[in-house]
């Protein structure tokens, strides 16, 4: 498992793959299409397609074709993992209390 964290993070660990992982969390299950994303974060389609590739690799996101579409989605059960991973071991092994503040106030279907 510490390879696929350490592949994911540096995945991650770059700014515009960051938004477009964002971005396809936020679409949830559904997904986006190329032309959408590349649209929505302001970015030519080829260097989409390079960041794409490398979630991709990383497992992070997955696409299916649609017609003449690709859809890209983000992979949940990846993201999953790589946050049970990097919390396996959180507060010594007791419940964690996250902060009122911090709790989300909503839960997304697909998580």
């Amino acid at each position: 498992m510490e390879s696929d964290a350490v592949r994911s993070l540096a995945a991650l660990a770059q700014a515009q793959r960051l938004r477009a992982f964002r971005a396809l969390v936020g679409a949830g299950p559904d997904g986006l299409t190329a032309g959408v994303l590349a649209q929505t974060l302001g970015m030519s389609p080829s260097a989409l397609s390079f960041h794409l590739k490398e979630l991709a690799h990383a497992q992070l996101v997955s696409s299916e074709p649609q017609g003449r579409y690709l859809i890209y989605r983000a992979n949940f059960g990846q993201m999953d993992a790589l946050l049970a991973y990097l919390t396996e071991h959180c507060c010594q092994g007791a419940a964690c209390e996250v902060p009122a503040k911090r709790k989300k106030k909503t839960v997304c279907a697909a998580c």
